[in-house]
Parts: structure tokens; sequence; C-alpha cells
């Protein structure tokens, strides 16, 4: 199958947008599964998880496997988004609190029009750099506002997670244009899936029995939302609505994320965020015009 791009097309932008609202509950849940789990044995297990479901899929619905050209992009896409991201915001959330560590998301649609431009071949018009630079300085300065405080090594972590991310998002939305999305993001799962089960394993903690419920219901939504129906409708609306455009609305990420920080975790959230929210939202529908 192929995906036509077309950065006008509602529905990419409809399918990106709800891509960003099942996104924006990952950090918040990974904060609250790493109180209980361990980063690694969390990182892996959702994997695993996410990893089985994707393969029944591929099987009940008797989908071809990939040719070997595509084999060495979707092993890109499982290291960014399957492995990477995960594993380094989970070890950087033992750091920093959920609500800091959504600064960086601020940077991820800047590095995902970055990659959409090495990897992709777009060429966005110099007035979308402005924008897409505006939107990430709002939603970093809208954070840092709300937890100023640092960590040398939770930054670095979340600048690691950020900069693969972008690549996984990038490849993924670009293979999704020949494959569709469900198909990339269940090949990437299941190109990992044999590493994240046996590292499951060796990771398994001793007992199951001082976890709390809230800790496993953050495993399950990481591992069905954030690891596979997230993706299914991301990389379908960057593919369709042009990777460097629709990869803006991740500015709406982090004001979600914080949200839900403030609900669930009873992280402080300035009132401030508001109005930066509509100047984000106005950079959004900026660069959607200059994208092209």
């Amino acid at each position: 199958m192929s995906v036509v791009t077309d950065k006008t097309s509602l529905s990419g932008w409809l399918n990106g947008l709800l891509g960003v609202v099942i996104f924006s509950g990952s950090l918040p849940a990974t904060r609250l599964a790493v109180q209980d789990f361990d980063p690694f044995f969390l990182t892996f297990a959702r994997a695993s998880l996410a990893g089985v479901l994707a393969l029944i899929l591929i099987l009940g619905l008797r989908e071809k496997r990939p040719p070997a050209a595509r084999i060495v992009p979707l092993m890109i896409v499982s290291l960014g988004v399957v492995i990477g991201f995960p594993l380094f915001t989970a070890l950087a959330l033992q750091h920093v609190t959920a609500a800091h560590s959504i600064v960086f998301l601020g940077l991820l649609p800047l590095m995902t029009a970055i990659f959409a431009v090495l990897r992709g071949k777009e060429r966005p018009a110099r007035a979308f750099w402005f924008f897409s630079v505006l939107g990430s300085l709002l939603v970093a300065g809208s954070a840092f506002s709300q937890d100023a405080s640092l960590s040398l090594t939770g930054d670095l972590l979340m600048l690691a997670a950020v900069i693969v991310c972008g690549l996984g998002y990038a490849e993924g939305a670009a293979l999704t244009r020949e494959s569709g999305g469900w198909q990339v993001i269940s090949w990437a799962l299941i190109l990992a899936l044999p590493f994240m089960v046996v590292a499951s394993v060796l990771m398994m903690p001793v007992s199951f029995s001082g976890i709390g419920f809230p800790a496993w219901a953050a495993l399950g939504y990481v591992s069905l939302f954030s690891m596979l129906i997230g993706f299914i409708f991301w990389y379908k609306g960057l593919a369709r609505g042009g990777i460097a455009a629709v990869g803006q609305l991740q500015l709406l990420q982090p004001f979600l994320g914080l949200g839900l920080s403030a609900t669930l975790l009873h992280e402080q959230v300035s009132p401030l965020m508001l109005f930066i929210t509509l100047g984000v939202i106005l950079c959004v529908i900026a660069s959607r015009k200059y994208a092209r």
C-alpha cells in the first residue's frame, strides 16, 4: 500500500492529534511505574507485552513479511521508539519529576522536523523553522517555570530520549507511506520481541508482592497505548500530513502531560500554562501553513 502525503489533509492532522493525546499520558504513567518497577524491567516488559500483541495482530490478519530492504529502517524505528525512548525516559524519571521531563518534549517537534529533512527528504519553508523554534521555546519556558530544578543526569537522559525518538518518528513515518502505520510499529515491536522477552526475564524482580495497582495500571497503559495504539494513529498522521508539519502537534503534548502530572501525581502546574498553550497552538497553525 502507498500513502500520499498532503499537508492540507485533515485526516493526517486528526490522526496525529489523536496520537499526541495518547502519548501525553506516557511520561506521567512512566513516572508512576518507576516508583515500583526497575526502569530496565519496565522498558523490557512494556515492549514485550506490546510485541506479543503486535505478533497476534500480524498473524491474525495474515500480514506478509516486510521486504529485506525495510529491515534496517524497521530496526532504526525499533531502536528509537521501542527501546531507546522508553529506556532513557524511565532512567531519567528516577532523577527528575514528570513535569521537569516534559521540558524536553518541547524539543521533540523540532528534532522530528530535522530528521524529516535528513531521512524523509522533506523541505519546509524558512518560516516553518521560525515557528517551530518559537513553539519549542514557549514549551520549554513554560515547563521550566513549573520546575526549575536541575539534574544533569536526568537532563542528559531526556535529551538522548528526544534525539532517538525524533529519529524513530521520522523513520517510521517514511515507512508508513509504503506499508501502513500499524504494520510499521507492529514489525518494529516484533523485531525487538525476542531480546525484550529475554531481558524481561533476566530483570524480573524477585517478588511482585510490593508492586501497587497504580504501577500495574501504568505498565498496562505504556504497553498497550504508548507502545502500540498511539503509534498506529501517529505514524498514519505523519505519513498523510507530512512528518515536519504534523510533528508540530507534539508541541501540545507537554501541556496535556503537565495536566495529567498535576492530576495523577499532584505536581504543581502554573496557571500561566493556559496562556502559553494558546501561543503554542498559534505556532502549530502557522507552522502547518509554511510546511511544504
